[in-house]
């Protein structure tokens, strides 16, 4: 799950979405973007517009980087409001000779109209099997907000009918699908799941409790255990590649900010995870950081935060290096990636590495849509 900011259409949904700040004029004496982001990030493509989306956001790959399954709303018929949330959807990649990204096509909506939907997920060993946060029905109004910057300049909400649904892909599924629960009963919210690299483990963020605790359930035997329960918000989790921690975001110190955790996770015999060894703490400042995503590598985290201003949210990239060759480092050489005006939140990579998928508002409308670039880890000195 993620981040939204300003307005009212996905001030009411974070769990996954991202940032919808209001919309501004490019600011005189922008900066080359293009410029600044090389060599860490060159070729920049668009890949969703206004033409087809109001605004569109949080993209994730598929296990084999064929395609992205993101969260968008239709651009309304001329004198119609956009929808106030967030429909699913996944789309083909387009590849240029050499494999560089240049687009997307087939798109296809897997949600139900006038449902709330976010953090969209490809099962990593079934291909026809897509995961996602969905109220399935439209949420009841008035829900209240479950986080909200005093700045006012982005919230999210926490609908009590959000959980986490499967539904098929596969050739042939077209039409209305088929929304199989999957964690949550539709009584408080539950949300922002990702599965490991096996499919058996997945973690999620629930407010069962009253606040935002994370869980992980064992697809295998139906065990769901607690192992982030911190006073405060926790969400955003995902496993690393190896499937032997997580990273999150939290509010723990009750402050409207958010900082980056990693949880090293302790296992059992018959490698059922039960819960945490070491929790180890990423940032600690005055700013929101969240969002927070693994490079392939398992020793990069990429992430957004407020650091550089509430109406300018960048990317960077920091360690998260377990060690073993070589030194722990949590937390070091942190990283700017985006310098365009505007929000850039919600990074996440291909399989490979090779491509940074991020939402952003650089575009000529400044509203949220999705771009990539082909990414560089380690730029030259």
């Amino acid at each position: 799950m993620r981040l939204v900011l300003g307005s009212t259409a996905f001030a009411s949904l974070l769990f996954a979405t991202l940032l919808h700040a209001q919309s501004r004029p490019a600011e005189t004496g922008e900066i080359d973007w293009r410029s600044a982001e090389a060599p860490r990030l060159e070729n920049h493509v668009q890949l969703t517009f206004d033409d087809r989306f109001y605004k569109a956001g949080e993209a994730y790959f598929s296990p084999d980087d064929q395609r992205v399954i993101f969260q968008a709303v239709e651009q309304p018929p001329a004198g119609v409001e956009p929808d106030e949330f967030y429909g699913m959807y996944v789309a083909d990649v387009v590849r240029a000779e050499g494999g560089r990204i240049t687009g997307l096509e087939n798109i296809v909506r897997l949600s139900p109209n006038g449902s709330a939907n976010t953090c969209g997920w490809f099962h990593p060993t079934d291909p026809g099997q897509v995961l996602f946060a969905s109220t399935i029905v439209a949420p009841s109004p008035g829900a209240p907000p479950g986080y909200d910057r005093r700045s006012g300049r982005y919230r999210w909400m926490f609908p009590p009918e959000m959980r986490i649904v499967r539904t098929e892909i596969s050739p042939g599924s077209a039409g209305p699908r088929t929304l199989i629960e999957v964690a949550g009963d539709g009584s408080a919210y539950c949300a922002e799941g990702a599965l490991d690299a096996t499919g058996r483990h997945l973690v999620y963020c629930s407010l069962a409790t009253g606040g935002g605790d994370l869980y992980i359930m064992d697809m295998k035997t139906g065990t769901t255990r607690s192992v982030v329960a911190a006073p405060g918000y926790d969400g955003g989790p995902f496993f690393s590649p190896d499937g032997k921690r997580i990273c999150f975001r939290s509010d723990r110190q009750g402050n409207h900010l958010l900082q980056l955790f990693i949880g090293e996770l302790a296992f059992d015999d018959d490698g059922a995870v039960v819960g945490l060894e070491r929790e180890f703490q990423l940032t600690e400042n005055g700013h929101v950081n969240w969002a927070p995503y693994w490079h392939p590598d398992g020793r990069h985290l990429v992430y957004a935060t407020s650091e550089v201003g509430h109406r300018n949210y960048e990317v960077f990239i920091v360690d998260a290096d377990p060690g073993g060759p070589g030194p722990t480092r949590y937390g070091t050489r942190r990283t700017r990636l985006t310098y365009a005006a505007r929000a850039d939140v919600l990074p996440t990579f291909s399989q490979d590495g090779r491509h940074m998928i991020w939402t952003s508002q650089r575009g000529e409308s400044g509203r949220s849509q999705l771009w990539v670039a082909e990414f560089t880890l380690e730029a030259p000195r």
